[in-house]
């Protein structure tokens, strides 16, 4: 079977709240594809009714891709060209469509994006933190165990850090960052970019947390929360730390060593301010 003879599998993006971020060659993808695969078809259907697109759907959600996937794979071999679509914003990003779309490129199948409305790059153009180096860590641990641990670690961190999190765990959410931070530490609260209540908050995590508690409003739609990187001087200040513990019971290389997979730095320049350390008084 050659290639041309394939279908093609169109990663569609969708508006996560304005139905005028559609674009039109979604518009036209959407209409035009044999199949579309879609996260909720009744939350799809209404999309597709607004712009009187009448092309059948299956729905395809992370309790039914595994098994749905080896079936739209074969359409695609066959020659149908497919659309896969979330219930908001880009496919895959905490959303389903990775098993599908590995499996169609494992099989051969192009694999065209559509690009369009993601909520976390939306939320951090506007956020006011900086915007060249970030991370997306998704949703957190529903558990407060769980999520302090994933935080801790996410501690040292320089980059702004990006996450989505549930209206009703906002709170919750909030109070761990703040444990795990610092009140001290500027945060943004994102909420329901592009629609009618939209809102951008950013002060420190201590204000967004009273903020948060007090205002019923804080606590509905969608949220995107994104917490400034720890600045360098602390950066420096914490390696100085976990140096100096480690300088107690092991020798300057492997304490080097250690402290750089800790905190993500150069193990030269570690190794470097270990030796000064090792000059100071009391070491």
């Amino acid at each position: 079977m050659t290639e041309r003879s394939r279908g093609v599998l169109y990663v569609v993006a969708t508006p996560i709240g304005n139905l005028e971020d559609l674009s039109p060659r979604a518009q036209r993808t959407l209409a035009e594809v044999e199949l579309i695969a879609a996260e909720d078809t009744r939350h799809t259907a209404v999309l597709l009714n607004h712009f009187r697109i009448r092309t059948p759907m299956a729905a395809l959600h992370d309790y039914n891709e595994m098994q749905r996937t080896p079936t739209l794979v074969t359409k695609l071999l066959a020659g149908d060209s497919l659309a896969l679509v979330s219930d908001a914003g880009t496919p895959l990003i905490s959303d389903p469509g990775f098993n599908l779309v590995r499996a169609a490129r494992a099989a051969g199948i192009r694999v065209i994006p559509i690009p369009g409305a993601c909520a976390l790059i939306a939320a951090l153009s506007v956020s006011g933190l900086p915007t060249d180096r970030f991370v997306f860590e998704g949703f957190l641990p529903p558990k407060t165990a769980a999520r302090c641990l994933r935080l801790g670690q996410l501690q040292s961190e320089t980059r702004t850090l990006v996450f989505y999190e549930a209206v009703h765990r906002l709170t919750e959410s909030l109070s761990d960052m703040l444990q795990v931070f610092g009140g001290e530490r500027r945060a943004v609260i994102a909420r329901e970019l592009t629609k009618l209540h939209e809102s951008v908050h950013q002060d420190t995590l201590a204000a967004l947390l009273a903020w948060a508690d007090s205002d019923s409003h804080a606590q509905k739609g969608e949220v995107v929360v994104l917490i400034a990187g720890l600045a360098a001087k602390n950066t420096a200040m914490e390696t100085d730390k976990i140096l100096t513990v480690l300088l107690e019971e092991l020798p300057v290389k492997q304490a080097a060593a250690l402290a750089a997979k800790l905190t993500g730095g150069k193990r030269n320049a570690i190794y470097q301010r270990a030796l000064e350390i090792c000059k100071l008084p009391n070491i």
